[in-house]
Order: structure tokens, then sequence, then C-alpha cells
């Protein structure tokens, strides 16, 4: 039996799919792997593949929708659903013939209960009319009053039913949000079924990572599921601390620590790297003079030369590199950075191979998102996925200096935004568009590099707003989609606090203000807060969001 691997695309995705692919070709299950980045490619690929195929893996799109009622599969299909977005559709959740949903056992759902959603169609006007025995007729209309009293109690029931249903319904749809890393489910599958390998436990790793990178899980949630892997990683690589048995050099180790929130800062050059991260960026308001400044002052204080700062990494003096992460946090603590330490892993092989897991999550998102050659969407999604495996280190590195030039782009739209106020405040939440001709617009028109500017964005406006009120609103952001269509791409992403529990409402509030204005809108991301919008609708779009959310 082949099986229809439908992979979205995000790098947990592809993490997943990669593990799933060592465990198909542990067993030789034979499959077909069909990437897809919206609910248009799903369907396509179903309706292409569904005479050929009975057996359905679905990784990171498919369980927040009815499945069976937008693909109408036959009855003999059967559908695995691997994804980390919640809430989950009910009808998947309590689907037991046709919808496998690979969750962690752990992992609280929050589900309805079945009978406050679902109840048997009664037959309501069953027994009525069966009774006219020939008793006497006053007994007769007494027993139809009953009746009719009956009905119309049962009838009540069911509205007051129908009206908790709906009211039920709400509030588990209501917010949008993410459970664990689908690929660290695959990896919990492998490890029950004892095939787990370090690869897969690093694949494991980059998932997780990428939800981090993301922002789509919280702080918490992080530090938990650092904690499962941490145990999986010294089961597998604890024989290099012992002389006698280590292992050769080519073979690869996962290694756990404390390492600084600097993006790709060992592939770049320090001075680029804390220009260019969101969190250093935006604590020291880089984009004023004022901030520019503050840096040089903070690079005084850690008595680095300019000199080796700003050449690469790799090139800096041994010297100064032993003890550069303590000198950083050092300085980073008198600046105000106080979470400039992350726990993280990092992999190495051979002699000057190591990389950080947010390296190659940087890399592998870059690649898919590749918009410099025009070409099939297929050939950045199969360049992304063949990234992961240790062989292929030519297009990991063309994925870092691609993830550089994405992160200096970001970096750059940030600043002007903010330099020239384009952050505008709607009421109740924050609006700001890229109009066409902006440098670097293009790399914005892909769903993962919108959601990252937006969240860098997000945070550097609160950083450097005197309003108090605005620090806590959520952020719309929209960039030109295609322009012969003339479409925008819009996302909106929850406030940027401390406490934030990363729950997103913009899936629900957009369809309804698109619904009540009769916007021409596509909902075609698995994520339901980003949405495809025709730009002469954009104006009545927003003013309907603005009311709805007063």
């Amino acid at each position: 039996q082949r099986v229809l691997l439908l992979v979205a695309s995000d790098v947990d995705a592809l993490c997943a799919c990669k593990i799933l692919q060592a465990l198909f070709q542990c067993d030789h299950v034979q499959y077909t792997l069909v990437p897809v980045s919206g609910w248009q490619e799903l369907e396509t690929a179903f309706l292409e593949h569904k005479d050929q195929f009975k057996y359905f893996v679905l990784i990171n799109c498919g369980a927040n929708v009815d499945l069976l009622e937008i693909l109408q599969p036959e009855e003999d299909t059967f559908f695995f659903i691997c994804d980390s977005h919640r809430p989950i559709n009910v009808v998947n959740v309590y689907n037991d013939t046709q919808i496998k949903l690979l969750v962690k056992q752990d992992d609280d759902l929050d589900v309805p209960a079945y009978d406050d959603i679902f109840r048997d169609e009664e037959d309501e006007e069953e027994d009525s009319e069966n009774e006219s025995d020939g008793s006497e007729p006053s007994e007769k209309r007494r027993r139809f009053e009953e009746d009719v009293i009956e009905r119309t109690m049962k009838r009540r029931q069911r509205r007051e039913w129908e009206a908790r249903r709906r009211e039920i319904l709400f509030d588990y749809e209501q917010y949008e949000y993410h459970g664990t890393s689908s690929a660290m489910v695959m990896f919990d599958l492998a490890w029950i079924m004892s095939k787990d390998l370090n690869d897969m436990l690093w694949w494991a790793i980059v998932g997780l990572t990428d939800q981090w990178v993301q922002d789509k899980i919280t702080q918490m949630k992080y530090v938990t599921d650092i904690g499962i892997l941490q145990r999986h990683v010294s089961r597998h690589n604890h024989r290099n601390e012992d002389e006698d048995n280590s292992l050769s050099i080519d073979c690869m180790r996962i290694a756990f620590e404390y390492d600084l929130r600097l993006a790709l800062y060992q592939h770049w050059s320090l001075y680029e790297s804390l220009c260019n991260t969101s969190y250093t960026s935006a604590s020291f308001k880089l984009w004023s003079v004022q901030g520019q400044k503050r840096l040089q002052e903070f690079l005084a204080d850690m008595g680095l030369p300019l000199k080796q700062v700003k050449q690469k990494f790799n090139s800096m003096d041994m010297s100064l590199k032993e003890n550069l992460r303590e000198m950083i946090e050092e300085s980073a603590n008198k600046f105000g950075m106080k979470d400039l330490r992350v726990q993280t892993f990092s992999i190495h092989f051979g002699f000057k191979n190591k990389f950080s897991a947010s390296d190659i999550v940087y890399a592998t998102a870059s690649l898919m998102e590749n918009v410099e050659k025009e070409g099939p969407e297929t050939t950045n999604f199969i360049k992304a996925l063949d990234s992961l495996s240790r062989g292929n280190l030519d297009k990991l590195h063309q994925g870092l200096d691609l993830a550089k030039k994405q992160l200096r782009a970001i970096q750059q739209t940030v600043a002007s935004c903010i330099c020239t106020n384009l952050v505008i405040s709607q009421g109740p939440f924050l609006y700001c568009s890229l109009i066409e001709g902006t440098p670097d617009v293009k790399l914005f028109s892909k769903p993962v590099s919108l959601c990252l500017l937006s969240k860098y964005l997000l945070k550097s406006f609160v950083c450097s707003t005197k309003n108090k009120r605005c620090k806590l609103l959520p952020l719309v952001m929209a960039a030109p989609m295609d322009v012969e269509q003339g479409t925008v791409i819009m996302v909106g992403i929850p406030p940027e606090t401390e406490s934030s529990d990363k729950k997103n409402f913009f899936g629900r509030a957009f369809e309804k203000a698109a619904d009540s204005t009769n916007s021409r809108t596509l909902h075609n991301h698995f994520d339901m807060s980003i949405i495809e919008l025709k730009t002469e609708d954009r104006s009545k779009f927003l003013d309907a969001l603005i009311s709805l959310l007063s």
C-alpha cells in the first residue's frame, strides 16, 4: 500500500517529514511526497491522487478544519494527521473511522464533551398519532394537550441546547494557537517503536526551535519541551566524554548548551548579528542615532575592539572567543537585556562543522521562501528538505547566506517603518502596510517572512513608543502579494507582552470582517490569521475589523 504524504511549508513540518521518511525507509513503506502550501493545493493534491491512494498522511495541515467536509473522500480512505495547529476541529476529534490524529498523550486539547456538540436526531414526531383506539373524546383531548406540551418542551430544550452548543464552540474555536511541534510528535513515535536515531532527534530539536524562533509557543512550553529532548540527547550522546571509547570525529553529536540569543552569530560577524537580531536591535533602538551610540557603548563595555567585532566570527582571536559568552552576558545585564541566554542544542560533525539549532531553522526557512530565482515552488521545498541532511552542507551554507539577507531586509524594513511612522494605532489594534516599491517587498509576500517581520516590528515598536496603551495592542500587517491581480497578504499577530499566551484571535475576526463586508478574501493558509485580500477591498475590510474588535 503506497502512502501519500502531504506536507505543509514550514520548518517544523519538514523536520517531521524527515523523521517519517526515515521510519518509512526502515520498514520499506513506499510513499509519494507532495508539498502543499495552502488549502487549495491540499484539495488539488487530494483530487489528483485519491484514486491511487487509500492512506494519506498530513503534516502540519488539516487538523483545524472539518477535513471530511472539505475533501468529501470515499468511505475507505484514511487520514493520519500530525498537526500542531490548535484548536483541532471537533469533527476530526470524534471521528474514529477515517481520521486518526497523532497527538502527544499529555497534550491538553480542551475538547468539548461529545454530548455538548453532537446529539442524535430524535424522531420528534414519532408517537403522536397512533393512539386513536376509540377511547373517550375527553380522554383523547387530554392526551393531545399533554402531547403538545411535551413537544413544545422538547423544542425548547433543543433550542437551548443549540444556543449552548454555539457558545461552547465559539469559546473553543475563538483563539488559534500551537500545540507540541509535529517533529517532536514524530520523534516520540520513533522512540516508542525503538527506531529513534540521533539524526531524528536532531530534526525534533530543529522542529521545536522553529516554533520558538517563529514565536508560536510560550517560553514555558519551550523550556518544558527542551527538558524532554535533553533527556533523549543525553541518552544518545553520552559516549563523547569518555576517552577510551569516544566516537570518531565524523560521527555527529548533539550537545545541550546555554547559547546567546544572537541570530547566526557563529556564521556572521558579532557586529552584524547584534544589529540584525530583533531582541538586541529592539533593546538598543538601533534605528535611531542614540541607539547606534548605545551599541558602541555596549561594545566598549565588553572591551572588544571594533576590528574584532566586525570580522567573521570564525576569524576572531581565540583568546576573545573563549569567554565571549560570559563577557556579552555581563554587559547585556548592565544594558537591561536580561534574556540574552537561551537554552538550546548544537550539532557537531567533522572538524569544523558546528551549527546551533536556530541556525538551521533560519537557513531552512530562507531556502523554502527564496524569492531570488523564479521557478516552481516545489524546487524550493525540496532544497529546504535536502538542507536538513548532513550530507548537503553546500545547500545549508546557501541557506545561511539567504538567511542573513533576509534578516538584514527585515531589520531595514523595521527601521524604515518606525522612522517614517508607518505603524498606526487603529483603536483596537496597530496597523502597518508596506507599499509596492519598498526595498525587499517581494520577500514579504511570503507568509513565514511576513510573520517574522511583523513580530520583529511589533517588538521594536513596543520598545520605541511612549504610549502605554499602544504597548498592549496586537498588530495587523499588510504587504503586496500579487501586483497584477491586485492582492495583498495580511497577517494578524497577538500583543507583545511578557505574559502573552501566544493565542491569536485574528483568524476568526478576519473571517467575520470579510463576511460582513463581502470583501473578496482568500483564506488559503493553514494559519487562519494569514489571509489574502483584494487591494480595493482593504479599507472596508479594515473598518469592519475595527468595529468588530472595538
